[in-house]
């Protein structure tokens, strides 16, 4: 692929070139997953309820009830609620990530669908951007299960809980930004061990979903402000709690700041991949 005309000096970083044909390509995955979409589903969101039920009903028996701050003040709240409003943020980025990784990186690399689709008047822009939408969507499918589960087990009943589809998506839109950085980069399934030990699985202890970041060192608890899933735990358990978020605005803002440079960043990597 040329990301630049005749004569102009070769740059990956240019502003994306997109158009509605980014369209086809995301209506493609869809209809692909439709063919599969039950044992997907299943094997999304069994691994979440199982933290749930584990931790929620076993280790909320002990706990009991944790402090959670508030603009009100602090307000103690189930552990099985807390936790619910925090794996549910958990499991849009899970989703996202694992579809953005594993499943882009077959497309693009192992079974060369990338390649078949950009015979067609389709540019590796609008490519990237369906990926990235597709994986956001994808999650959201997973987490609408999960959160019907939850509804079902009386966990939260809060009319609130309708406006976090939309940040659910958001932070699904985000984590597939991230982890389409990892699959420009990635040579083999191997790879994205990295990405999974050293990133996720550090920021699911980090951003509140099993306990409240009070309880972290001053220096942790401010590295672990600026995460993304903690914004995205910030935003959406106050809605499990019937309240609204507290400075919503900072939140959805430092999600749009990892979406738009994580996008840019993995488009100009890709671009890089495809000119070799």
């Amino acid at each position: 692929m040329n990301t630049t005309t005749v004569g102009e000096t070769p740059s990956h970083w240019t502003a994306p070139r997109l158009s509605g044909r980014w369209w086809p390509v995301f209506l493609r995955n869809l209809l692909v997953w439709k063919k599969l979409a039950v044992p997907s589903l299943v094997g999304n969101i069994a691994e979440p309820l199982m933290w749930l039920v584990a931790f929620g009903y076993g280790m909320g028996a002990l706990v009991g009830q944790v402090n959670v701050s508030t603009p009100q003040g602090m307000v103690a709240v189930p552990y099985l609620l807390f936790l619910a409003s925090g794996s549910i943020c958990m499991s849009a980025m899970n989703a996202a990530s694992f579809e953005a990784l594993y499943s882009a990186f077959s497309r693009m690399h192992v079974q060369k669908t990338w390649d078949g689709i950009m015979n067609a008047p389709v540019s590796l822009d609008d490519v990237v951007l369906a990926e990235m939408l597709w994986a956001g969507f994808k999650a959201l499918f997973s987490v609408t299960a999960i959160m019907v589960v939850m509804l079902a087990l009386g966990i939260s009943h809060s009319p609130k809980l309708l406006l976090a589809w939309p940040v659910l998506l958001g932070a699904g839109i985000t984590f597939s930004c991230i982890a389409l950085v990892f699959n420009a980069l990635a040579k083999g399934y191997d790879f994205f061990t990295y990405y999974f030990t050293l990133f996720l699985t550090p920021m699911m202890f980090l951003s509140g979903v099993f306990f409240p970041r009070e309880q972290l060192p001053a220096v942790v608890k401010f590295i672990s402000d600026w995460l993304p899933l903690t914004n995205a735990v910030e935003l959406v358990r106050p809605l499990f709690m019937d309240q609204w978020p507290e400075k919503p605005w900072l939140h959805a803002s430092v999600l749009l700041a990892y979406t738009v440079v994580g996008f840019w960043t993995a488009l100009a990597l890709t671009r890089k991949r495809f000119d070799r």
